[in-house]
């Protein structure tokens, strides 16, 4: 009996239960390129450029992680993070912080007193790619 490799390569791809991932950042062009590795790591992602469009895309669509920078205008990583945690409790637990200022005071007592793992800019993109598969495994 003859199979179709590609159709069984399609039914195992149609098994799997793609996660959305929101990706918050205010840097434009390091939003694009995550945007695009995650989703080769077949994921679905959706980019918003600070906490309060992240807020409302958190809103209206359901997200199994948050990829978030800290330091953006309008509403701060650690500030959409408290406000994600009032809206979806169950999604508390699933964030990872990027941040390039990790020694500032503020940013720093908020990463260690909320126990929220986090990745330090530039990090390897292995790195990212690896705790999102962790944390969603």
């Amino acid at each position: 009996m003859f199979t179709d490799p590609t159709l069984d390569r399609a039914k195992a791809v149609n098994s799997l239960a793609l996660k959305a991932i929101l990706l918050v950042d205010d840097d434009k062009q390091l939003a694009s390129t995550l945007q695009w590795i995650l989703a080769d790591e077949d994921f679905l992602v959706d980019v918003a450029h600070d906490g309060e469009e992240a807020a409302l895309k958190l809103k209206a669509h359901e997200y199994d992680a948050v990829v978030c920078d800290m330091m953006m205008p309008r509403l701060r990583g650690d500030e959409f993070y408290l406000k994600a945690r009032e809206m979806r409790p169950e999604l508390s637990r699933r964030f990872i912080f990027i941040t390039g200022y990790p020694s500032d005071q503020n940013i720093n007592d908020f990463l260690t007193g909320n126990d929220v793992d986090y990745l330090v800019k530039p990090f390897p993109v292995q790195r990212l790619i690896k705790r999102v598969k962790d944390l969603l495994g």
